[in-house]
């Protein structure tokens, strides 16, 4: 396993540093410009921190403060950014080519092959990929797939899911903000309950429930007169990741799969932010014996280049029509090469950042929980490897969630104190730790050093 000093050299050294207020005055002139030239219908709007320069996990905005930088880019930069060995592939392949037109280049298929080599048992040099630009993409083309592969329409999809925010991804994300005033939306949609042990909504505890959220999901899809009579596919996040960064307990997947197989529906896990090392194992899917049909993957695979796909069973390949789904920059070869290269990093045995995030994850969830115990806000802590959820509450007999006063606070405590991080959850109450998984532990100490702090003086 590589050492924490030469990981130390993938990042910038000295983090976190505030030298400015926040945001300081070059950061404000280019935030004055924003809504002027940009639409604010995406995440930060016009809001701190401004980014000017990264290294692995740390930031830099134009005024020079450096930050630990718990986002990764939202799980993106999962050999963190501007990984010597990533900036190598792309020098050299500038020098070769870029863009192609949809059509066979060496680039494309050598990515096409490694992809097939690192899916799950079961997929694994089984199956083919198409290639697309991000996680939205991914989906809306397996909503396609499966809807031509089986002649049905229903996709069965689950509380708390983000899979994109395109009319068809759209339809299956279920947070308010992304839907609300762009109906309607793809038709067809069946929405049920996500393993959410702290807050389920059958009002049962883990084991003694049964997995009865996963039962009911069997029922939905295999009794009459539910309405689910006519369903593609079964869309799920193995851990869910804008929901709340939850982590399903053992034997859940595998009710679902066993549902889908009943009723010959096609089991799609959407991998885009779980996937790429970031639970420990390449595929979050991987934590239970579960084969998908399709897995939805992008975000860390792509890292400091867009680059995403959809890999499905070769079985499945000559019932789609040839030249029937075009995409003019699917796979560009500069893409595909950091994409490769991505990949060669993440599965190094030198590195090995799948063994050192389960590592560094168990080590950071048993500090938090032991600190929680003291702490009154902390109610929750979950996840696997480096997808670890903090969920905040006022109380904790009662759960109620942390008030949108308290986690602003919070937020810009981190902020101010060098720590860029990005809530989730229905409730907008989770903090949730997804940094680059080359992140020092000197730097995810310091972070989380902050954050108890912070919640410290919560009252």
């Amino acid at each position: 396993m590589i050492s924490e000093t030469e990981l130390a050299k993938l990042s910038y050294p000295g983090a976190p540093e505030i030298t400015t207020e926040i945001p300081g005055p070059k950061s404000l002139k280019v935030l004055k410009d924003v809504p002027k030239y940009e639409s604010l219908t995406r995440p930060g709007g016009a809001a701190p921190p401004v980014f000017n320069e990264g290294m692995g996990a740390t930031v830099k905005d134009p005024d020079g403060n450096l930050f630990i930088d718990l986002t990764a880019g939202v799980a993106v930069s999962a050999v963190g950014r501007r990984h010597p060995r990533v900036v190598e592939a792309i020098q050299e392949q500038i020098g070769k080519m870029m863009h192609a037109i949809e059509a066979v280049s060496t680039r494309r298929t050598e990515l096409a092959k490694n992809i097939s080599k690192i899916m799950p048992e079961g997929l694994r040099n089984n199956c083919v990929s198409y290639f697309t630009q991000s996680g939205s993409g991914a989906v809306e083309t397996a909503i396609k797939f499966a809807r031509h592969l089986t002649g049905r329409s229903q996709i069965v999809a689950f509380h708390g899911g983000y899979h994109g925010v395109w009319v068809g991804s759209g339809a299956l994300t279920t947070g308010d903000n992304y839907r609300h005033g762009y109906g309607p939306l793809m038709p067809y949609v069946i929405h049920v309950p996500y393993a959410y042990c702290y807050r389920c909504c059958f009002g049962l505890e883990y084991p003694s429930c049964d997995l009865q959220c996963a039962k009911y999901v069997d029922y939905v899809l295999n009794t009459p007169y539910t309405a689910a009579d006519d369903v593609a596919a079964l869309i799920v996040e193995p851990l869910q990741g804008e929901g709340g960064y939850l982590a399903p307990p053992p034997g859940y997947m595998e009710i679902l799969k066993k549902s889908c197989e009943k009723k010959g529906t096609l089991f799609i896990a959407d991998e885009v932010q779980a996937g790429a090392g970031r639970s420990g194992k390449m595929w979050s899917i991987e934590h239970s014996n579960v084969v998908p049909d399709m897995l939805t993957w992008g975000k860390g695979m792509g890292g400091d280049l867009p680059m995403a796909g959809v890999t499905f069973k070769a079985e499945f390949a000559d019932k789609l029509e040839e030249s029937s789904q075009p995409n003019t920059f699917a796979a560009n070869s500069l893409s595909a090469a950091v994409c490769i290269t991505n990949i060669d990093i993440l599965i190094d045995s030198g590195y090995d950042l799948m063994g050192r995030a389960t590592k560094l994850g168990e080590e950071t969830k048993t500090r938090l929980q032991k600190a929680s115990r003291d702490i009154g806000i902390i109610g929750d802590i979950r996840g696997k490897g480096l997808f670890i959820g903090i969920e905040l509450v006022e109380d904790k007999e009662t759960k109620e969630p942390l008030s949108a006063e308290n986690m602003g606070a919070i937020m810009a405590g981190l902020l101010n104190q060098g720590i860029i991080a990005v809530p989730c959850g229905r409730y907008h109450n989770v903090i949730r730790f997804m940094p680059s998984l080359t992140i020092t532990r000197e730097y995810m100490e310091k972070a989380t050093d902050i954050l108890l702090d912070i919640c410290k003086s919560i009252k």
